[in-house]
């Protein structure tokens, strides 16, 4: 099955692609490895068919809303350390540190596909300033975090 990230805001949150390295026009004959490929994508909960907002999970309390997808980025009992997991870990980790710091408080989520909605496995209300390393964001499937910003 399919694993995702959701990270809800009380602030609007960016979307499109993170960690992507392009090979500028100034640069034709540079050599891309398979890690220059390797990126976040998130996708926002508006519905522009019907123009309107939905949820991605009943246990967010805010209504901005984005999903990853999130293969390289691994549940506790599946980290392996390799240099795709270490790079998505450290989008995510950059991606959250800002929407952090705009809005103070996000809830943060991971579920394989279609179990959204199910029972959490665990909740907790942590501050941003104790996750020290990106592998700090590595939870259980269907886990969520508060995480808020305290000063």
């Amino acid at each position: 099955m399919t694993q995702y990230i959701y990270i809800a805001s009380p602030m609007r949150l960016p979307t499109g692609s993170f960690g992507e390295n392009p090979i500028s026009p100034e640069q034709p004959n540079v050599f891309r490895t398979e890690l220059d490929f390797v990126h976040l994508y998130f996708e926002n909960n508006y519905d522009s068919e019907i123009k309107k907002r939905f949820s991605y999970s009943s246990h967010f309390t805010f209504k901005h809303q984005v999903a990853g997808y999130a293969n390289q980025i691994p549940f506790p009992n599946g980290i392996n350390g390799r240099p795709n997991e270490e790079k998505c870990l450290k989008i995510l980790y950059d991606y959250l540190e800002e929407a952090i710091e705009k809005s103070n408080i996000v809830e943060y989520f991971t579920s394989l596909n279609g179990e959204e909605d199910l029972a959490l496995s665990n909740k907790r209300s942590i501050n941003w300033k104790d996750i020290k390393d990106p592998y700090d964001l590595v939870i259980k499937d269907r886990e969520l975090l508060e995480i808020t910003l305290w000063k």
